[in-house]
């Protein structure tokens, strides 16, 4: 008499992967409370390797799937995005994002393979993903491996520089227009006093912002033992630059605080397919406002050659601003 195999449900495989799920979770989690310090670092690595970053794959893809069927509807929610608020908990805008990063995967199947894997972090994602938004995934597929190969040896930050890079390389219009929009959300509110504080709150756009980071530099130096913190050294570094101004006057007269774009000549002379302008300490700004500053500032020009052959030929106690800008040109840092 043959055999027969009853299949198990969905739903109670399901709440087997849920068990088994929750099981490794234990685990892991008992392993962490024996406080072996040599062992922790690996275990956290292994932790989003193994788990976090390869189930928030599961979770895009759960997500698109969900948002092609439409059955969130049948719970009253009005989107997926809506969806997502009432029955997992997140925010509109992690909400949002993770649709995005969900219908955007499907177009980059590497990307969505090394998530999946665990040799690409979320975030990592999330970069991918807004190119992808930004310029199209046909354009993103075309570079797809070498955006990867960047992103596994970088941190979410600096990749981003990249893929801005690949973007304008792509649509210079498009990350104009971009950074436009991203420069009419800008505002700033200074709050009432209240228990003896008043809170802050704004957002500037990548040039604003890399210019007031570099006027509080001067101000955020560390004196001899400062118990501050460094929240606390920004803050006072605020309110002493509101005390003493930059030493400039409304017509333009006196010193002002100094805005370092590194570029290509490409991106100079708004050549097709340029890289963007690079903001020194983090971000980039379009050829177009790169042009603008160029007609009021002062251009250094770095070869790479001259200035290092200096440093390889003389030995000095400080290095030479030429030899300096170039290593932060050539590796992104000067150490």
């Amino acid at each position: 008499m043959a055999a027969v195999q009853v299949q198990a449900s969905p739903a109670s495989r399901r709440i087997d992967a849920v068990r088994q799920m929750r099981a490794g979770v234990q685990a892991m989690s008992a392993l962490i409370r024996e406080g072996d310090i040599e062992t922790l670092g690996v275990a956290l690595i292994q932790i989003r390797e193994s788990g976090i970053d390869p189930l928030e794959a599961v979770f895009a893809e759960g997500v698109r799937l969900l948002d092609k069927s439409g059955e969130y509807q049948a719970d009253g929610a009005l989107s997926v995005i809506d969806w997502l608020r009432s029955s997992c908990k997140l925010s509109g805008g992690a909400a949002a994002e993770r649709v995005g990063i969900a219908r955007q995967l499907e177009k980059l199947p590497q990307t969505e393979a090394a998530f999946a894997s665990g040799a690409l972090g979320y975030q990592h994602v999330v970069v991918m993903a807004r190119a992808a938004e930004h310029v199209g995934a046909t354009a993103v597929r075309k570079e797809e491996a070498s955006l990867l190969q960047a992103a596994q040896t970088m941190d979410p930050g600096r990749f981003t520089g990249v893929a801005k890079n690949f973007e304008h390389r792509v649509d210079a219009a498009g990350a104009l227009a971009e950074a436009n929009r991203a420069s009419q959300r800008r505002y700033f509110h200074i709050g009432e006093a209240q228990d003896g504080l008043v809170r802050l709150d704004g957002v500037l756009d990548t040039e604003g912002g890399a210019t007031l980071r570099t006027a509080l530099q001067a101000f955020m130096k560390p004196i001899k033992d400062d118990a501050r913190s460094y929240g606390q050294r920004c803050a006072d570094a605020v309110v002493e630059l509101a005390r003493q101004g930059s030493g400039a006057k409304r017509d333009g007269a006196g010193p002002r605080p100094q805005l370092i774009i590194r570029a290509s000549l490409d991106t100079l002379a708004g050549t097709l397919g340029a890289p963007a302008g690079e903001l020194e300490g983090g971000g980039t700004v379009p050829a177009e406002t790169v042009q603008r500053y160029a007609c009021d500032s002062a251009i250094s020009r770095v070869t790479g050659r001259g200035e290092l052959d200096h440093e390889l030929s003389h030995a000095a106690r400080t290095i030479p601003a030429p030899t300096r800008r170039a290593l932060e040109s050539r590796d992104r840092h000067c150490v």
